[in-house]
Protein backbone atom coordinates (compact mmCIF):
# COMPACT_ATOMS: atom_id res chain seq x y z
CA UNK A 1 0.00 0.00 0.00
CA UNK A 2 1.60 3.26 -0.69
CA UNK A 3 2.85 5.77 2.01
CA UNK A 4 -0.03 8.47 1.49
CA UNK A 5 -2.93 6.25 1.51
CA UNK A 6 -1.98 4.30 4.28
CA UNK A 7 -1.10 7.65 6.08
CA UNK A 8 -4.94 8.72 4.94
CA UNK A 9 -6.87 5.09 6.32
CA UNK A 10 -4.37 5.90 9.29
CA UNK A 11 -6.01 9.14 10.29
CA UNK A 12 -9.38 8.00 9.74
CA UNK A 13 -8.75 5.45 11.85
CA UNK A 14 -7.44 7.61 14.63
CA UNK A 15 -10.57 10.09 14.43
CA UNK A 16 -13.08 7.44 14.04
CA UNK A 17 -11.55 5.95 17.04
CA UNK A 18 -10.39 8.20 19.69
CA UNK A 19 -13.30 10.37 19.31
CA UNK A 20 -16.69 11.07 17.64
CA UNK A 21 -15.41 13.42 14.59
CA UNK A 22 -17.61 12.15 11.50
CA UNK A 23 -15.09 10.84 9.48
CA UNK A 24 -15.71 8.71 6.76
CA UNK A 25 -14.24 5.17 7.25
CA UNK A 26 -11.15 4.08 5.27
CA UNK A 27 -9.55 0.88 4.53
CA UNK A 28 -9.28 -0.75 8.02
CA UNK A 29 -6.23 -3.18 8.55
CA UNK A 30 -3.12 -3.53 10.22
CA UNK A 31 -0.88 -1.47 8.41
CA UNK A 32 -3.73 1.33 8.80
CA UNK A 33 -4.16 0.41 12.69
CA UNK A 34 -0.58 0.61 13.23
CA UNK A 35 -0.56 3.84 11.59
CA UNK A 36 -3.59 5.43 13.62
CA UNK A 37 -1.95 4.04 17.11
CA UNK A 38 0.94 6.25 15.84
CA UNK A 39 -0.94 9.10 15.45
CA UNK A 40 -3.14 8.51 18.37
CA UNK A 41 -1.36 11.52 20.47
CA UNK A 42 -1.42 13.83 17.75
CA UNK A 43 -5.69 12.97 17.91
CA UNK A 44 -4.96 13.54 21.55
CA UNK A 45 -3.57 17.06 21.38
CA UNK A 46 -6.63 17.90 18.93
CA UNK A 47 -9.31 16.75 21.38
CA UNK A 48 -6.66 18.32 24.16
CA UNK A 49 -6.91 21.82 22.65
CA UNK A 50 -10.62 21.62 22.18
CA UNK A 51 -11.40 20.58 25.72
CA UNK A 52 -9.21 23.16 27.44
CA UNK A 53 -10.64 25.72 25.16
CA UNK A 54 -14.27 24.78 26.72
CA UNK A 55 -12.84 24.79 30.11
CA UNK A 56 -10.98 28.46 30.04
CA UNK A 57 -14.52 29.59 28.23
CA UNK A 58 -16.53 27.99 31.03
CA UNK A 59 -14.36 29.23 33.73
CA UNK A 60 -15.29 32.45 32.74
CA UNK A 61 -19.10 32.31 33.20
CA UNK A 62 -19.29 29.76 35.89
CA UNK A 63 -17.57 29.08 39.21
CA UNK A 64 -13.77 26.70 38.29
CA UNK A 65 -15.61 22.99 39.75
CA UNK A 66 -19.02 23.84 37.17
CA UNK A 67 -16.48 24.32 34.19
CA UNK A 68 -14.21 21.37 35.13
CA UNK A 69 -17.68 18.95 35.24
CA UNK A 70 -18.82 20.32 31.53
CA UNK A 71 -15.26 19.47 30.24
CA UNK A 72 -15.31 15.93 32.03
CA UNK A 73 -18.47 15.35 30.70
CA UNK A 74 -17.46 16.75 27.09
CA UNK A 75 -14.55 14.54 27.12
CA UNK A 76 -17.04 11.31 27.71
CA UNK A 77 -18.99 12.34 25.00
CA UNK A 78 -16.91 13.53 22.39
CA UNK A 79 -15.32 9.68 22.71
CA UNK A 80 -18.55 7.96 22.91
CA UNK A 81 -17.62 6.83 26.79
CA UNK A 82 -15.57 4.09 25.43
CA UNK A 83 -12.21 4.73 27.14
CA UNK A 84 -14.07 5.06 30.70
CA UNK A 85 -16.24 2.00 29.71
CA UNK A 86 -13.06 0.20 28.94
CA UNK A 87 -11.57 0.93 32.46
CA UNK A 88 -14.53 -0.18 34.29
CA UNK A 89 -14.09 -3.40 32.58
CA UNK A 90 -10.55 -3.95 33.17
CA UNK A 91 -10.88 -3.43 36.75
CA UNK A 92 -13.46 -5.47 36.86
CA UNK A 93 -11.77 -8.15 35.28
CA UNK A 94 -8.40 -7.58 37.46
CA UNK A 95 -11.13 -7.42 40.82
CA UNK A 96 -12.26 -10.83 39.95
CA UNK A 97 -8.49 -12.21 40.57
CA UNK A 98 -9.17 -14.66 37.80
CA UNK A 99 -7.30 -14.85 35.15
CA UNK A 100 -6.89 -15.72 30.82
CA UNK A 101 -10.20 -16.55 29.40
CA UNK A 102 -12.27 -16.35 32.86
CA UNK A 103 -11.00 -12.67 33.12
CA UNK A 104 -11.59 -11.93 29.96
CA UNK A 105 -14.80 -13.23 30.05
CA UNK A 106 -16.03 -10.69 32.86
CA UNK A 107 -14.58 -8.04 30.58
CA UNK A 108 -17.06 -8.95 27.83
CA UNK A 109 -20.25 -8.99 30.37
CA UNK A 110 -22.33 -5.52 29.37
CA UNK A 111 -22.80 -4.63 32.93
CA UNK A 112 -20.79 -2.70 35.70
CA UNK A 113 -19.28 -4.50 38.97
CA UNK A 114 -18.46 -2.72 41.83
CA UNK A 115 -14.86 -2.56 41.04
CA UNK A 116 -15.72 -0.79 37.48
CA UNK A 117 -18.48 1.85 39.47
CA UNK A 118 -15.02 2.59 42.22
CA UNK A 119 -12.69 3.29 39.61
CA UNK A 120 -15.18 5.27 37.28
CA UNK A 121 -15.62 7.50 39.78
CA UNK A 122 -12.32 7.85 41.38
CA UNK A 123 -11.01 8.61 37.76
CA UNK A 124 -13.67 11.35 37.14
CA UNK A 125 -13.72 12.89 40.34
CA UNK A 126 -9.77 13.16 39.95
CA UNK A 127 -10.25 14.50 36.45
CA UNK A 128 -12.68 17.40 37.70
CA UNK A 129 -10.74 17.87 40.76
CA UNK A 130 -7.33 18.38 38.37
CA UNK A 131 -9.33 20.53 35.54
CA UNK A 132 -10.62 23.09 39.13
CA UNK A 133 -7.31 23.97 40.22
CA UNK A 134 -6.39 24.36 36.45
CA UNK A 135 -8.81 26.70 35.99
CA UNK A 136 -7.12 29.23 38.06
CA UNK A 137 -3.93 29.25 36.17
CA UNK A 138 -2.78 31.40 33.50
CA UNK A 139 -4.26 30.60 29.77
CA UNK A 140 -1.68 29.12 28.12
CA UNK A 141 -0.42 27.16 31.00
CA UNK A 142 -4.22 25.77 31.30
CA UNK A 143 -4.61 25.13 28.33
CA UNK A 144 -0.79 23.09 27.58
CA UNK A 145 -1.93 21.10 31.02
CA UNK A 146 -4.89 19.50 29.13
CA UNK A 147 -3.56 19.32 25.71
CA UNK A 148 -0.38 17.55 27.06
CA UNK A 149 -2.51 15.17 29.55
CA UNK A 150 -5.14 14.56 26.76
CA UNK A 151 -2.32 13.62 24.54
CA UNK A 152 -0.10 11.42 27.07
CA UNK A 153 -3.31 9.38 27.68
CA UNK A 154 -3.22 8.53 24.11
CA UNK A 155 0.77 7.89 23.80
CA UNK A 156 -0.68 5.00 26.68
CA UNK A 157 -2.44 3.12 24.01
CA UNK A 158 0.68 3.56 21.15
CA UNK A 159 3.15 2.07 24.30
CA UNK A 160 0.41 -0.70 24.24
CA UNK A 161 0.21 -1.80 20.39
CA UNK A 162 4.13 -1.56 20.75
CA UNK A 163 5.90 -4.40 18.61
CA UNK A 164 6.29 -7.63 21.41
CA UNK A 165 3.31 -6.89 23.18
CA UNK A 166 0.69 -9.53 22.11
CA UNK A 167 -3.26 -9.54 21.76
CA UNK A 168 -5.25 -11.36 24.34
CA UNK A 169 -8.21 -12.42 21.90
CA UNK A 170 -7.50 -13.36 18.32
CA UNK A 171 -10.54 -11.01 17.05
CA UNK A 172 -11.58 -7.67 17.93
CA UNK A 173 -10.13 -4.04 18.62
CA UNK A 174 -6.60 -5.68 20.47
CA UNK A 175 -6.03 -8.23 17.49
CA UNK A 176 -5.81 -5.80 15.24
CA UNK A 177 -3.46 -3.34 16.82
CA UNK A 178 -1.29 -5.36 19.08
CA UNK A 179 2.20 -4.65 18.12
CA UNK A 180 1.58 -2.34 15.19
CA UNK A 181 3.71 0.69 16.58
CA UNK A 182 7.43 0.41 16.22
CA UNK A 183 10.38 2.13 18.12
CA UNK A 184 10.71 5.10 16.16
CA UNK A 185 6.77 6.36 16.31
CA UNK A 186 6.44 5.55 19.73
CA UNK A 187 9.93 7.79 20.88
CA UNK A 188 8.64 10.60 18.46
CA UNK A 189 5.39 10.49 20.05
CA UNK A 190 6.80 10.73 23.60
CA UNK A 191 9.21 13.78 22.75
CA UNK A 192 6.17 15.85 20.79
CA UNK A 193 3.92 14.98 24.07
CA UNK A 194 6.91 15.57 26.66
CA UNK A 195 7.01 19.09 24.58
CA UNK A 196 3.61 19.95 24.86
CA UNK A 197 3.80 19.60 28.74
CA UNK A 198 6.74 22.03 28.98
CA UNK A 199 4.22 25.04 29.74
CA UNK A 200 1.93 23.63 31.98
CA UNK A 201 3.12 24.40 34.94
CA UNK A 202 4.76 28.42 35.08
CA UNK A 203 8.05 28.62 36.83
CA UNK A 204 8.24 24.61 36.70
CA UNK A 205 9.53 23.79 32.79
CA UNK A 206 10.46 19.92 34.50
CA UNK A 207 7.12 19.15 36.17
CA UNK A 208 5.25 18.30 32.76
CA UNK A 209 7.70 16.56 31.19
CA UNK A 210 8.13 14.51 34.61
CA UNK A 211 4.74 13.89 35.16
CA UNK A 212 3.72 12.51 31.67
CA UNK A 213 6.75 10.30 31.90
CA UNK A 214 5.99 9.28 35.19
CA UNK A 215 2.37 8.63 34.05
CA UNK A 216 3.81 6.29 31.55
CA UNK A 217 6.17 4.32 33.57
CA UNK A 218 3.10 3.32 35.72
CA UNK A 219 1.44 2.16 32.89
CA UNK A 220 4.20 -0.06 31.43
CA UNK A 221 4.13 -1.90 34.64
CA UNK A 222 0.25 -1.91 34.82
CA UNK A 223 0.74 -2.94 31.12
CA UNK A 224 2.26 -6.25 31.87
CA UNK A 225 0.67 -7.13 34.97
CA UNK A 226 -2.36 -7.48 32.42
CA UNK A 227 -0.38 -9.32 29.65
CA UNK A 228 -0.03 -12.19 32.52
CA UNK A 229 -3.49 -11.67 33.88
CA UNK A 230 -5.44 -11.66 30.29
CA UNK A 231 -2.39 -12.68 28.29
CA UNK A 232 -2.25 -9.78 25.70
CA UNK A 233 -4.43 -6.50 25.27
CA UNK A 234 -8.04 -5.56 24.65
CA UNK A 235 -10.03 -2.62 23.14
CA UNK A 236 -10.98 -2.07 27.00
CA UNK A 237 -7.05 -2.72 28.13
CA UNK A 238 -6.18 0.03 25.64
CA UNK A 239 -9.10 2.28 27.01
CA UNK A 240 -8.35 1.61 30.63
CA UNK A 241 -4.47 2.92 30.07
CA UNK A 242 -5.42 6.00 28.37
CA UNK A 243 -7.92 6.91 31.19
CA UNK A 244 -5.16 5.85 33.81
CA UNK A 245 -2.06 8.00 31.95
CA UNK A 246 -4.73 11.24 31.15
CA UNK A 247 -5.62 10.97 34.73
CA UNK A 248 -2.05 10.42 36.38
CA UNK A 249 -0.69 12.91 34.56
CA UNK A 250 -3.34 15.79 35.34
CA UNK A 251 -2.20 14.55 39.04
CA UNK A 252 1.43 15.34 38.13
CA UNK A 253 1.15 18.64 37.08
CA UNK A 254 -0.84 19.99 40.03
CA UNK A 255 1.35 18.15 42.50
CA UNK A 256 3.59 20.94 44.17
CA UNK A 257 6.41 20.65 46.43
Amino acid sequence: MPTELRLADGIRLALTTFTTAPVRAGRVDRAAAGAAMALAPAVGALLGALLGAVLLLAAAVAPPLVAAGVTVALGALLTRGLHLDGLADTVDALGSYRRGPAALEIMKKPDVGPFGVVALVVVLLLQAAVLAELAGRSRPAALAAVVAATAAGRLGVALACRRGVPAARPEGLGALVAGTVGPVALVAGTVAVVMLAVPAVPGRPWQGPLAVLAALAVAAGLLRHLVRRLGGITGDVLGALLEIVTTLSYLGLVLSG
